[in-house]
């Protein structure tokens, strides 16, 4: 079965920060989905780099994929390069955390 990068992000939607009970792709912390073959490698960033929750969303991120693509490669790479910005909100986000920047 060919993954598609639909079917990663939509598993993605199912991550919740913990603290902010939004998903980490409307938080716009999911900033590159590759998919080759069966391997899943997914770059993402964290609000700020002292986050408390990185090895929990990076965990949660990793987890989601393995159970939802069984048997696929996993890598998930947290990188700071661009930095996060509330501009990568996502209009739902955005409303649900009453940003209004």
């Amino acid at each position: 079965m060919k993954i598609t990068t639909d079917q990663v992000t939509a598993c993605l939607e199912q991550v919740m920060d913990p603290e902010l009970g939004v998903n980490v792709v409307d938080l716009g912390l999911i900033y590159n989905i590759l998919i080759e073959g069966q391997k899943i490698s997914v770059d993402m960033t964290l609000t700020n780099p002292g986050c408390p929750m990185a090895g929990v969303l990076a965990g949660g991120v990793e987890q989601a994929l393995r159970e939802a693509f069984e048997g696929a490669d996993v890598e998930v790479s947290l990188v700071w390069d661009p930095p996060w910005s509330p501009e990568r909100l996502s209009a739902a986000a955005k409303a649900e955390l009453g940003y209004t920047g």
